[in-house]
């Protein structure tokens, strides 16, 4: 289900472009304003979690700006949240996975013991541009033995073509709040 009228109006007007960031050509989308607006940050959250699949048990999100919508999306379906980060950043034993970015090169890290076998998990993240993130984010998760229920995004970049890399993973149908 899409984002309603209301909603999908107020998270675009508080998203802004900044142009060659973080190098020349990437058109960073910051959701800075987005987040200063407590109606904007709720209608977001609300997007995120509607229509979500049945028997969620953990909501996963990815370092950094996808814990900022995860949590909160974790408790308004009253499931746990499980970050994955940036290799380092966890303590104790940890699965990793490396992928590629539309600028550069990135690996994650989950706690080994985060998401029990069976689980039901919902990714989420704040945009889908070339995938690279929440595949390898979604190969983390089934490698718990984990299932992956759904993925939901705030903003998606189509014209990078994400859309059809969570395809070849098995995934046929991200929801995004904002499709550009």
């Amino acid at each position: 289900m899409a984002a309603s009228g209301e909603n999908r109006t107020l998270i675009a007007s508080l998203i802004r472009d900044v142009p060659d960031f973080p190098k020349p050509g990437i058109v960073f989308k910051d959701i800075t304003p987005l987040l200063g607006s407590p109606a904007g940050y709720a209608a977001a959250i609300a997007e995120l979690a509607a229509d979500a699949p049945d028997g969620v048990d953990y909501v996963v999100g990815m370092e950094a700006r996808g814990f900022v919508f995860a949590g909160p999306v974790a408790l308004a379906l009253g499931a746990g949240f499980v970050p994955v980060r940036k290799p380092g950043k966890l303590p104790g034993a940890v699965l990793t996975q490396t992928y590629a970015l539309e600028y550069g090169e990135e690996t994650l890290a989950i706690h080994a013991d985060a998401i029990p076998t069976g689980a039901r998990v919902l990714i989420v993240d704040d945009v889908l541009a070339t995938g690279g993130t929440i595949t390898a984010t979604v190969d983390l998760v089934r490698r718990l033995g984990a299932q992956v229920v759904g993925v939901a995004v705030l903003l998606e970049l189509g014209f990078l073509g994400g859309r059809d890399l969570l395809a070849s993973h098995g995934l046929t149908d991200p929801r995004a709040v904002l499709s550009l």
